[in-house]
């Protein structure tokens, strides 16, 4: 299903698109990057909890501040993302990415500063002091103060509830939480793409639809907490990509280490990989926020109000999973996951490259051969765990794997 998906949207950039080498200029190792993408997991994810629409702006702030630094010492190879240091590329790589990181991460997370300075100290103390050290510093603070101004008033935190209705197939907020959280999503000021609402999809299938009987069949029969249909490893996977400390964070690393990338191409896919998925998720609330459709847990219990023949009610029907607190349409996980997945295929030029992660909730590791394989999982998980119809997996996945498109035809490319 997911093959299906990529093969319209990026096949064309998959030609002109040649695997990635390390760009010219000074070798910056990509250890310092790795460890201050994990530095920022600790502050977005581990200390703050950030939920999941909100980590991605995080994670873009820092990565693309990290890009724009190291892109400015290898003698900018790379287009900025917004703005290009002069540099003579003698400045150290390290202490660069540290800086741009430290900086975005402390303006972001004041609250931690003193936390996140005993890193950046420890770090800048395994570099010889001296004029690259400086230079360095220099460099990363300069591309962190421009992130930092330019996300300044980016409508961040703002109107955070979604417009609730009563009438069948409008969204309301669902047990057991009771959640509305979010819709300042829909409005965030993008990375990249031109506006959250240009991928505007036609929509769930009418309530009276062949189409809409069976994506809530199937939800209320392999959905359920106590479905009889779902297999063990089913419920694994539908756990698993449920994990709000993102297995897409370990991954990234894990492709870089795997793929053997230098600084300037890991500090590349980053970036690139967090800003498809940050702006992919605003496009996806404004696609919840504008047809504010109901979860599976409210249309199975209510079945005996959407006029359809084909739909029975059953009152008492729970999830596998906890549902979030946002209209099912389209899937949010899906928007994400599409869009990494479409950023990585496309970084790398090829479906077929194998990664794995673990879980933190559920303990267990998954392993995948190709991108597409792990975004065909993430769609059926998503039912599986009854928190979503198949057709709103399906079209956030297609949302994502086009503001991924944009952003990669758009951004961080050759000079």
């Amino acid at each position: 299903m997911a093959r299906s998906l990529f093969v319209p949207v990026v096949v064309a950039a998959l030609v002109l698109t040649p695997a990635p080498v390390e760009a010219s200029g000074r070798a910056i190792p990509a250890d310092a990057v790795i460890t201050w993408n994990l530095h920022a997991e600790e502050a977005i994810w581990t200390v703050a909890r950030q939920n999941p629409w909100v980590q991605g702006r995080s994670f873009s702030m820092v990565q693309g501040a990290v890009y724009d630094a190291v892109n400015s010492i290898a003698g900018k190879p790379y287009r900025p993302y917004l703005t290009a240091v002069p540099a003579t590329g003698r400045e150290s790589g390290g202490a660069a990415v540290a800086a741009a990181a430290y900086q975005v991460l402390t303006g972001i997370f004041p609250e931690q500063h003193d936390r996140i300075r005993a890193q950046y100290d420890t770090f800048l103390a395994g570099i010889p002091d001296g004029a690259a050290e400086r230079g360095g510093i220099a460099i990363g603070e300069r591309t962190a103060a421009a992130m930092l101004a330019e996300r300044q008033g980016d409508g961040a935190f703002g109107v955070e509830e979604f417009p609730v209705g009563t009438l069948p197939g409008q969204w309301r907020p669902t047990p057991p939480t009771f959640a509305n959280l979010g819709a300042w999503t829909a409005d965030l000021k993008p990375f990249s793409i031109p506006s959250t609402s240009i991928y505007r999809t036609a929509g769930p299938p009418a309530l009276g639809s062949a189409a809409y009987a069976r994506d809530l069949n199937e939800v209320k029969e392999v959905g359920g907490v106590n479905s009889t249909v779902r297999t063990a490893d089913q419920a694994d996977a539908a756990r698993w990509w449920h994990d709000r400390r993102m297995t897409q964070w370990e991954i990234n690393r894990q492709l870089i280490v795997s793929q053997r990338l230098g600084g300037v191409q890991a500090a590349r896919l980053l970036a690139l990989v967090n800003m498809a998925v940050t702006d992919a998720t605003s496009a996806c609330f404004n696609e919840k926020r504008h047809w504010g459709f109901w979860r599976p847990v409210t249309a199975v219990r209510l079945a005996d109000t959407d006029g359809n023949a084909a739909t029975v009610a059953d009152p008492e029907w729970t999830p596998l999973l906890v549902t979030p607190g946002s209209p099912d349409y389209t899937s949010g996980h899906a928007c994400a996951t599409g869009a990494s997945m479409t950023a990585l295929l496309l970084f790398f030029g090829r479906d077929r490259i194998g990664f794995s992660a673990t879980s933190a909730d559920t303990g267990s590791t998954r392993t995948y051969g190709a991108f597409s394989q792990a975004l065909t999982e993430l769609i059926n998980a998503r039912v599986w765990g009854g928190i979503h119809f198949r057709s709103a997996d399906i079209q956030g996945a297609r949302v994502g794997i086009e503001a991924s498109t944009y952003v990669f035809t758009h951004e961080f490319r050759r000079s």
